[in-house]
């Protein structure tokens, strides 16, 4: 049988790699003129391959459409990628969250892994290669049509293109447009595991380049709370970003109402710079150190207690003279500092945009793909694979994983 995989990333290279082990002829088209662009950014160049958890808790962490890929997860797992990478020589390491990487800290080496594996095979690959249409005949594959309009004829067509976030890594909606061609219907397409745009920007840009370790997070609409974590976050020139921020916008990505309760700037997020200590013990705390800093003026006595780059905007917040000697401080401006420290609460503004998304969310109809297969209910031998279909999850290596496991059933005979 001949395979045409349309995208090289990790669910195209793996649908390559399993069709080529079926025994079929495979041909990979990637546009770009090389593979796993993408990839070797992932983790900040170091590859957060996938995560450690049991596949029973795995799934709580994929917020859309997590049952679909129920069948694919059974045929292959997070401990069958890690095999699979072992047996090929690459060895891994597992650190905080379960989130796994190589041992060598390189996205590259994961990388190498697939091609090696590909060139082993003998798959055929095409670079600077566009899809411009599929070739369809009375609903079922018969190939592909690239832009120069030449015909590349095949009985199964992989759909594995990514979304649209990263479009210079060659994520820019290709996979929409064909799926479309082919009768799909394409939920939504929005940005996750993407940064925040704050209200507040002037905190922000005075903050920027802050990294924050060891806090917890809440994002709430008005009292009610949505999200709670605790971890790194990071201060931008528009607003925040780092982990727990990515992963809260997963989660915020499918509240009820989003558009207008941001724009009614009811959702705030509130930072708890110091979740180790409760009010009283951090009251007592920076009376500690009010009492060693008496003589000091009150904008020279934090430098115990928060980053330097932080100081002169709680300093601001909390409306106490920064001239004021440490010993003059009440009780009262004393209670507001601790406030400020546990609860230093910033407006949602909205999400940045896709382009700046570790991960599309919407895509291709789930409802219309066979969960078992991942063949098209539309198209008979079509099939589609990773972040195209509409799944997404939570940061830590969650997303990889499901780019893989779609890619083996797509790849798969049988599926």
């Amino acid at each position: 049988m001949k395979v045409i995989v349309v995208g090289g990333g990790p669910a195209g290279m793996m649908a390559a790699i399993r069709a080529r082990e079926e025994g079929n002829e495979v041909i990979l088209i990637e546009k770009m003129d090389s593979l796993g662009k993408k990839l070797r950014i992932t983790g900040k160049g170091r590859c957060n391959i996938t995560n450690a958890v049991d596949m029973a808790d795995f799934m709580q962490e994929i917020p859309s459409n997590a049952r679909f890929l129920y069948g694919a997860f059974q045929k292959f797992t997070n401990q069958d990628m890690l095999d699979w990478l072992h047996q090929e020589g690459l060895p891994t390491k597992v650190e905080r969250g379960n989130r796994v990487f190589p041992v060598s800290d390189k996205a590259q080496d994961v990388l190498n892994v697939f091609q090696k594996k590909l060139k082993k095979l003998g798959v055929k690959i095409l670079y600077q290669t566009e899809v411009e249409k599929l070739w369809l005949q009375q609903g079922e594959i018969k190939g592909i049509q690239t832009k120069t309009g030449e015909k590349m004829e095949a009985q199964k067509v992989i759909l594995a293109t990514g979304g649209k976030s990263y479009p210079t890594t060659g994520s820019t909606g290709d996979g929409y447009r064909l799926a479309k061609q082919a009768g799909h219907t394409i939920t939504t397409i929005k940005p996750s595991l993407v940064p925040f745009n704050i209200y507040e920007s002037d905190i922000c840009k005075q903050l920027q380049g802050l990294s924050l370790k060891n806090v917890k997070i809440k994002i709430v609409d008005q009292k009610k709370v949505i999200y709670e974590d605790f971890g790194e976050m990071l201060f931008t020139h528009f607003g925040i970003s780092g982990p727990i921020i990515l992963s809260a916008s997963a989660v915020l990505l499918h509240y009820h109402d989003l558009e207008n309760r941001l724009k009614e700037k009811k959702i705030q997020i509130c930072i708890d710079l110091k979740p180790a200590l409760d009010r009283e013990k951090l009251d007592a705390r920076i009376l500690r150190d009010f009492i060693e800093f008496k003589n000091k003026q009150f904008q020279n006595s934090l430098e115990k207690l928060l980053p330097h780059k932080m100081i002169p905007v709680i300093v601001e917040l909390s409306a106490i003279s920064p001239e004021k000697k440490v010993n003059e401080i009440t009780k009262i401006e004393r209670k507001r500092l601790v406030e400020l420290c546990k609860n230093l609460t910033l407006t949602i503004q909205g999400f940045r945009d896709i382009a700046e998304a570790i991960v599309t969310a919407g895509g291709v109809c789930v409802k219309e793909i066979n969960p078992k297969t991942l063949e098209s209910k539309k198209v008979k031998g079509l099939f589609f694979a990773g972040e195209l279909i509409d799944v997404d999850a939570y940061t830590g290596g969650f997303n990889l994983q499901i780019a893989y496991s779609t890619g083996y059933v797509a790849g798969s005979n049988e599926g």
